[in-house]
């Protein structure tokens, strides 16, 4: 007995002196980027790119949960520059965010450190840059977070771990696109489809991407960085088995090819099990009249062989699709950042506190396009709306509220360009309706959370609609897709403090105002619900020469 009870005493106490070493500080890992122009070939023709420390896309970046994560980004463009980390919660800390919203953009010639942690995150993630048209440009890459060594994962330990960025591209550069749009016109279909910043030929010339042993298995993130168009991905004679999403573990289903939307990043096993030789992967477009594709090539060590030429088929309408989107299923049972199993948090069986319907419409002002929710198209101010709200100066930047939570047809119609910012009350469980009555798919984006994607369906939300929910294992991410003339809703506890952006993950849908920002305020202004302003952080606008301020105290 004795002995049992120092055993236990040790363990207890080695198990504490982990807990706060790992409380204490975190692994830094450090990245200096050098953010510049160059010119590249993606289709052919050779064209203006943004290259991250001279490559295109960007260098990926590999964390793991709870890691502080920085990187010093020089800006050596001729205009301001932001990156935002998409996916990543920022918890407490919407200073990192990269939106225009949260941060003043680096100036030409100047640099800024931004410093994050994924914390209690694991998953495919990636980053790009929010400012003018330049995600049209580059500077996008991959970004994961893997699980910590003590945290069991679902499946076993791959051969290795491959990030496949699949885009829609202009041959335009970013510069005339962004002219096209502050014209009032569109950017128009883009012109062909990339795999890592390239196009296939598919003549057998191409070079590998990334090589296989066969028997062996690989974990495979595919995100869809681009800017506008829903692209499906398949790889020849390979099943792909989905095993997270978002953030998030899912029930292992194997799926033949993927509907991924703009924003959205999938992760998946795929094993080397065919003749050893080489396949390729293919990324086409969805609900376009004339489809676009590319391919990536697949290659066996020591295979003998080309792929073959026959591509195997994409998928037909967005019925497809959302019977694929209702086949997702978080898994109850794995852990994802924490020991704890993901099911353990019961979201439908927490009272929804307030009903948000947003809207999403086009229409034009003084002759031009505008993209709106709920009839506000907006525009971003020159002082930052977390700053303004900060230094106390928001009543000379913005209002808070200016859409009703259930928009009369009057109030969708009448566009009117104005920042849209909603105020939310901190830890309050919010249901938002996003209904789409375009004709094109959209896909939506909540920066600082993960949400509940509970339904999507045709037709026109009301209440009713509730018993369709799906309440016991919804998937948990941070976008969301929505078919045209149809519905999706989603569930969450608004517990992270910020200014949120919610956005169009369609660019010239979010560059022409198809966003706005959540404010969720610390009731108690208290270092538990919110950080300080760093700083290191940058000031512009109304706020550019008000010295630091620290107004959040406690712990």
């Amino acid at each position: 007995m004795k002995v049992g009870v120092k055993l236990l005493a040790v363990c207890l106490c080695l198990a504490t002196a982990t807990v706060v070493m790992v409380q204490a500080e975190d692994p830094y890992f450090h990245h200096v980027w050098n953010v510049t122009y160059g010119t590249a070939s993606p289709l052919g023709v050779p064209q203006q790119v943004i290259l991250i420390n001279g490559q295109f896309p960007g260098p990926n970046i590999n964390s793991t949960s709870n890691n502080n994560v920085i990187v010093n980004v020089f800006n050596n463009l001729d205009e301001p520059f932001l990156i935002t980390w998409n996916g990543i919660q920022h918890r407490k800390n919407c200073w990192q965010d990269g939106t225009a919203g949260t941060m003043c953009p680096i100036p030409p010639g100047k640099n800024f450190t931004y410093h994050f942690q994924p914390k209690d995150q694991i998953g495919s993630y990636f980053y790009y840059p929010t400012t003018s048209m330049h995600r049209a440009a580059g500077a996008f890459g991959g970004l994961r977070v893997n699980s910590r060594l003590l945290i069991p994962v679902p499946y076993a330990d791959p051969e290795d771990d491959y990030t496949v960025l699949i885009n829609d591209w202009y041959t335009k550069s970013h510069t005339q696109l962004k002219k096209f749009l502050d014209s009032g016109r569109t950017m128009g279909r883009p012109d062909g489809i990339l795999i890592n910043g390239k196009a296939g030929k598919g003549d057998g010339s191409d070079q590998p991407l990334f090589t296989l042993k066969q028997g062996k298995t690989y974990r495979v993130r595919i995100c869809n960085v681009g800017l506008k168009t829903s692209l499906n991905f398949r790889i020849q004679n390979h099943k792909m088995k989905l095993v997270e999403m978002e953030g998030s573990h899912v029930l292992q289903n194997d799926y033949d090819s993927l509907d991924v939307h703009v924003g959205q990043c999938f992760g998946v096993i795929v094993t080397a099990n065919q003749e050893p030789k080489d396949y390729y992967m293919v990324a086409s477009t969805r609900f376009l009249k004339k489809a676009l594709a590319t391919t990536g090539l697949l290659r066996y060590e020591g295979g003998k062989g080309v792929a073959s030429p026959q591509l195997p088929a994409a998928p037909v309408g967005w019925a497809w699709s959302l019977n694929q989107f209702r086949s997702f299923r978080w898994n109850l049972t794995a852990s994802a950042a924490r020991p704890n199993p993901q099911g353990s948090y019961h979201y439908g069986k927490i009272n929804i506190t307030r009903t948000i319907k947003l809207v999403n419409t086009q229409g034009k002002i003084d002759g031009k396009l505008r993209y709106a929710l709920s009839g506000v198209s907006h525009t971003d101010p020159e002082t930052p709306l977390k700053l303004a709200e900060y230094f106390g100066v928001a009543d000379k930047v913005f209002k808070y509220n200016i859409i009703s939570d259930n928009p009369t047809s009057d109030q969708i119609k009448n566009i009117k360009i104005e920042p849209n910012v909603l105020n939310i009350t901190h830890r309050t469980f919010i249901e938002v309706v996003f209904e789409n009555h375009e004709k094109s798919v959209q896909s939506w984006h909540l920066d600082g959370y993960s949400f509940f994607a509970v339904a999507v369906e045709p037709g026109t939300w009301t209440p009713e609609k509730r018993k369709n929910y799906n309440l016991l294992d919804a998937v948990s991410r941070h976008t969301v897709q929505v078919y045209p003339k149809c519905w999706a809703a989603i569930l969450l506890t608004f517990d992270n403090c910020g200014m949120w952006n919610i956005r169009s993950e369609n660019s010239e849908r979010r560059y022409l105002g198809q966003q706005l920002y959540a404010s969720v305020l610390s009731p108690e202004k208290s270092l538990r619900d919110e950080y300080n302003m760093p700083e290191s952080s940058l000031q512009c606008g109304l706020v550019k020469d008000k010295p630091k301020i620290n107004p959040y105290a406690g712990a």
